[in-house]
């Protein structure tokens, strides 16, 4: 490809680097788990320390074969450079504006606040859920770890055992009683 229709240096645009991320609510704080906060912390390490200066030493040595057009090393590298750059830039901000809130340190109470481990009870079906509701960053539906800003989470949010919430959904509203409230170490 001719330099006439490539531009090596142009700069990552800004705005992609929040583009998929979920945005923690205006004038909120960015809360995580010990463990959340420890695997962001050691993917920015991961990325910090091995992949970029492998790719730096992998550019370099691509850049000294001569034509850096026509390069796919080089190109390669420098798409690869802007990726781990733009990931970076977006977990050091999530970690500079991270609040840790251990969940094994609250004292004991029966109400349903950020860390907290729910069982709950649709009321309408009888199905049984077990529900964590954790950071932002670390919400994970398919192993029961729901974010603090999801429907579910501000429906359950001060909720205590006992008590019977309505979670509003598209499909309709859903019934639903809480039945354990527990602080317990998320790995």
């Amino acid at each position: 490809m001719s330099k006439a229709f490539f531009k090596e240096d142009t700069p990552p645009d800004d705005d992609e680097d929040f583009a998929d991320a979920n945005p923690v609510p205006a004038g909120s704080k960015n809360y995580m788990t010990p463990a959340g906060h420890a695997r962001l912390q050691a993917e920015f390490d991961q990325l910090w320390k091995v992949e970029r200066p492998k790719m730096v030493e992998t550019v370099a040595w691509a850049a000294s074969n001569g034509d850096r057009s026509e390069n796919g090393d080089y190109l390669y590298g420098k798409k690869r450079l802007r990726e781990i750059d733009r990931r970076l830039r977006f977990l050091g901000n999530r970690l500079d504006n991270a609040e840790v809130v251990d969940p094994t340190a609250r004292e004991v109470t029966d109400q349903v606040f950020f860390g907290a481990t729910v069982d709950i009870v649709d009321v309408d079906s009888g199905d049984e859920q077990t529900v964590s509701i954790v950071g932002i960053d670390e919400a994970d539906a398919g192993r029961g770890r729901i974010s603090w800003v999801s429907p579910m989470a501000r429906a359950l949010t001060k909720a205590r055992e006992g008590d019977a919430v309505t979670l509003r959904t598209p499909a309709g509203d859903r019934h639903l009683e809480v039945t354990a409230v527990r602080y317990e170490a998320l790995e």
